[in-house]
């Protein structure tokens, strides 16, 4: 007899996940992954500016911000042919680096650690044993008795009041939670302490763009930061020492705390590593380009056929016809007028809803495939193809986790365990790893290259008659691409497939199961009306269905009436 649960919604993510599953056994036997929300910037952008598009696509999510104003202006810079200053190019890269840092530390801490670790348990740690169990993993100044204690005591308090606050609704006590009271509080140490840290990487992005969310600084073209070694109101030297503090900050938090804890608690549920692999075709696109041209770049990207790292094929760069042309959606169970399966340039955003149809339409979501099938995108396919690619800073970081799992474990664990619910976190923090890498390296270059020349625009120039362009961008949670079609200097037609797009997807033209229902088959579920294992796998992929889908209501159109009066003095 099997069972059938629904999660609606599924929270700690961004946007609206509704998740049905068929549970037989004690294990999960068949999936349905539903963005129950609608995506209308497509529509928005019709008729306007292509030079405006990064500013309204920027809010399709509030935590996806700096992502979508750089796959924007990419798209219409590849219309275009456009060349890019490499100061500009350092600055973006700059953005990039610590947005994903600072998402990735969010990720593992805020949103899905609370899935592997046990609030109430800690109160029960020894905040002695917990410290030698930290400095045994790392040098992390903060990992001391009396950090620890003062950790504890503020749990004891939430407890107390009866009120757990940020760590409410947690599944505490379940039979699948199983690390000691020791890990378990310093986890909830770190999770505190990594409030901090992730506010000093978004500090990175607020010095460079102006604010966040919702960066300020990009224009087609390059960006709007001036440079002036002397100025304190541009971009100056004593700025930029700054953030490289900030840049030294983060990485300290980065090697020391995120790398060493996940590799931990990697290690006391290694069981893990057998449940929630699913689709083996992994994509990912090179990012942080630096030339003018978008031809060379810091981090490879590429297809992975069936995880197999011998058959990598690179995307060499912003104009590799080998993406361009790869990428194709269905809307055979979306919520969507008709029954087509067409590349994005040739896509129409018509909503059709219909009720929840197992067999049928069933979500917002659109059914992405590359070269014809289902791909999973995000950090473990990044990593994966940095690796395959011999990239040197991907392979120290991700040798050196496996070897630290492997020591806690016991056994050998190899580069295969990645393929997984916990290796996708894995993966995650090994790129966070090499992503401070590559923040330290940018800020040289950018130092290096001002002395010389402080160009940070190329102004863009529109011809008559119809232009195509995509933006591809190695988004915190996998590949992102924006794709706009251009006449006559106006936009024709627009279309984001997101990271959550790839792996919320519903079945697709085929009806082959996306990423998230391909990934839930065979996980067991020890308490059907507490599904922790079901949560413990789609929290892996971070998703962030804002992106994937959007809001809009025909029956009450305005949601707020703002009315401006004046105040007496």
């Amino acid at each position: 007899m099997s069972t059938r649960i629904t999660i609606d919604p599924v929270t700690r993510i961004e946007g609206h996940l509704r998740v049905d599953c068929e549970i037989s056994g004690g294990t999960v036997t068949d999936a349905w992954a539903s963005g129950q929300m609608w995506r209308g910037i497509e529509v928005i952008l019709k008729g306007r500016d292509p030079r405006e598009a990064w500013l309204f696509t920027q809010r399709i999510c509030g935590v996806c911000t700096t992502v979508h104003a750089i796959a924007s202006v990419r798209a219409v810079e590849n219309a275009l042919n456009l060349e890019i200053p490499l100061n500009a190019q350092y600055i973006r890269n700059m953005l990039i680096a610590a947005h994903a840092i600072q998402d990735h530390i969010v990720h593992f801490y805020h949103l899905s650690a609370l899935d592997w670790v046990d609030v109430t348990s800690a109160l029960k740690g020894d905040p002695k044993k917990a410290a030698a169990l930290g400095q045994g993993l790392s040098s992390w100044h903060l990992n001391s008795v009396q950090e620890l204690a003062k950790a504890q005591e503020k749990l004891k308090v939430f407890v107390a009041s009866g009120q757990l606050g940020i760590f409410a609704n947690g599944y505490w006590g379940h039979p699948a939670m199983k690390l000691s009271p020791e890990v378990n509080l310093l986890a909830c140490t770190h999770y505190l302490q990594a409030l901090e840290v992730q506010r000093r990487a978004n500090m990175i992005i607020s010095i460079l763009g102006s604010k966040t969310p919702h960066i300020q600084n990009l224009a087609v073209g390059g960006v709007a930061n001036p440079i002036n070694t002397d100025s304190p109101s541009t971009l100056s030297v004593e700025r930029l020492l700054y953030v490289k503090s900030l840049i030294d900050e983060v990485g300290d938090f980065v090697n020391n705390v995120y790398l060493p804890d996940v590799c931990a608690i990697g290690a006391f549920y290694s069981d893990w590593t057998g449940y929630g692999a699913g689709i083996k075709n992994y994509l990912s696109v090179p990012e942080f380009p630096i030339d003018t041209k978008g031809t060379v770049f810091e981090l490879p990207g590429g297809y992975l056929p069936n995880a197999a790292l011998g058959q990598f094929k690179p995307i060499t760069g912003f104009h590799d016809k080998y993406f361009a042309e790869g990428v194709n959606e269905s809307i055979k169970h979306a919520w969507y007028q008709g029954d087509w399966d067409r590349h994005p340039w040739q896509e129409e955003t018509e909503p059709h809803y219909t009720d929840f149809q197992d067999r049928g339409k069933y979500s917002w979501v659109k059914a992405p495939t590359f070269r014809g099938a289902p791909a999973q995108v995000g950090p473990l396919a990044n990593v994966l193809a940095l690796y395959a690619a011999g990239h040197a800073p991907t392979k120290k970081h991700a040798e050196k986790a496996l070897s630290t799992v492997s020591s806690l474990a016991g056994s050998r664990v190899g580069l295969d365990a990645l393929h997984s619910t916990i290796g996708r976190h894995a993966a995650r923090a090994i790129r966070a790893a090499v992503l401070h890498e590559t923040l330290e390296k940018q800020w040289t270059l950018l130092v290096q290259n001002i002395g010389k020349d402080t160009a940070t625009f190329n102004r863009p120039e529109f011809p008559k008659g119809e232009i195509r362009g995509v933006g591809m961008h190695e988004a915190p949670r996998g590949v992102l691409s924006h794709w706009v079609v251009i006449e006559d200097g106006k936009i024709k037609n627009y279309q984001a497939v997101v990271p959550s797009t790839w792996n919320a997807s519903p079945r697709n033209s085929k009806d082959q199961p996306g990423p998230y229902e391909a990934s839930l088959r065979g996980t067991p579920v020890a308490q059907a009306d507490k599904p922790l294992e079901v949560l413990r796998t789609v929290h892996s992929f971070d998703p962030c269905l804002a992106c994937a889908i959007h809001l809009v209501d025909k029956e009450h159109p305005e949601a707020i009436t703002v009315t401006a009066r004046e105040v007496p003095e």
